[in-house]
């Protein structure tokens, strides 16, 4: 009888253990097919966080995802979702069960929402960038350099309370999880249970590590997939977006203006009297020019702004989220700095020095479409040039 009681138990739990295994097979295949219905790096990351937090994924409270940037030698934040208090987290966690929301339904809503991309706790993730070198106080490079996981309990997390990701997060316990990319550490997943309190186990740990190899993969494909498309859309001179570029993500950014409610400018640049100084000096010195002007747009615009090559010696830049009142500020900023600047030969120009002209054009104000609004700009730019040259119009 005995026997019989210790085979039924047994039996019971390799039932039990068999359930929880074919679960935790579903979520990592349901997270896996959704990473490769896209090569966007952003969906990506939002896909792998989502796996990692959901309820129905992997159930951790929040999470944090960053990626090793070797050129540069650092671990930088790209993404964090989470609540950041316990009355969000409720009232999150309320809407989706009242919503009876599945995982799809969780990462479909990233297209939809800039919640988490505006949130605090994401933009604070975005921020860090520590550098890429093994201490003995700092995670982050530890983990990217052995290749394990690290799991800091409420009993060891107390050796690293001064470490910014510790402070970032300020949590009893955490686990860091290296991503991987044939054997070669790509990024870092860290995450914590903050509001449920709830112990991270062996099998979270285990579970969250068979994610992490998958993510690391998807994560170098996109990474792969995104120099392949920004070789083809940059200019060969100027290494500055082309053309096609520029039309493809002026449309992009318009739409996403108009979604958002923000507005959106657009400069459009031109050198003066250039022919003068390519007929005199031949087009081997306008290229020089050019590319040395190329080079001042892009140091001296912002990381958000598109600088683009838009034909000859025009340019185009995109301003996402800017009124008209500070791109007016950012054109005249640029085309001081211009004219300042000395470029060679500059003296064989009309006025003895390179100089560019500038035209303006503001979403909504000035037109809702991408041509209007490249309509607008190229006649406030033509208005520059009829008012002498070296000024901007808008």
């Amino acid at each position: 009888m005995l026997n019989l009681t210790t085979m039924m138990e047994e039996l019971k739990n390799t039932k039990e253990e068999l359930e929880r295994t074919k679960m935790e097979l579903g979520i990592l295949y349901e997270i896996s097919n959704a990473m490769r219905t896209t090569l966007k790096l952003d969906e990506i990351l939002y896909i792998i966080l989502t796996g990692v937090t959901a309820h129905i994924g992997l159930g951790f409270n929040r999470a944090i995802l960053l990626l090793v940037n070797e050129k540069e030698g650092l671990i930088e934040g790209k993404m964090g979702i989470g609540p950041e208090s316990g009355e969000e987290a409720n009232s999150m966690w309320t809407q989706i069960e009242d919503d009876k929301m599945d995982l799809d339904d969780l990462i479909n809503s990233f297209k939809v929402s800039n919640h988490m991309q505006e949130s605090g706790f994401n933009k604070q993730v975005q921020y860090l960038k520590i550098p890429l070198q093994e201490k003995n106080e700092n995670l982050l490079p530890l983990v990217a350099l052995e290749g394990m996981p690290l799991h800091l309990t409420r009993e060891t997390i107390q050796n690293y309370k001064n470490n910014q990701i510790v402070k970032i997060l300020n949590s009893p316990e955490l686990v860091l999880v290296p991503l991987k990319a044939k054997d070669k550490v790509n990024g870092i997943i860290v995450a914590d249970n903050f509001i449920t309190k709830k112990p991270i186990t062996k099998d979270d740990i285990r579970m969250l590590t068979m994610l992490a190899n998958q993510a690391g993969l998807a994560i170098e494909n996109s990474q792969l997939f995104e120099k392949t498309v920004i070789r083809a859309h940059l200019d060969s001179l100027t290494e500055l977006w082309n053309h096609g570029y520029f039309q493809y993500i002026f449309q992009a950014e318009l739409k996403k203006a108009e979604a958002q409610k923000t507005p959106l400018s657009l400069i459009m640049l031109d050198i003066d009297d250039f022919k003068v100084y390519n007929d005199s000096l031949g087009h081997q010195a306008g290229d020089t020019i050019l590319k040395e002007l190329a080079n001042m747009l892009k140091k001296q615009s912002r990381k958000m702004d598109y600088v683009c090559r838009y034909g000859g010696e025009e340019f185009t830049i995109i301003l996402p989220q800017t009124d008209r009142k500070e791109a007016f500020l950012i054109a005249e900023r640029l085309r001081e700095n211009i004219a300042k600047h000395p470029f060679i030969k500059e003296e064989i120009l009309p006025s003895e020095k390179l100089t560019v002209s500038l035209g303006l054009a503001v979403f909504p104000e000035d037109g809702i479409s991408p041509s209007e609004l490249l309509h607008h700009s190229d006649k406030s730019l033509y208005e520059a040039k009829n008012k002498g040259k070296n000024s901007t119009c808008c």
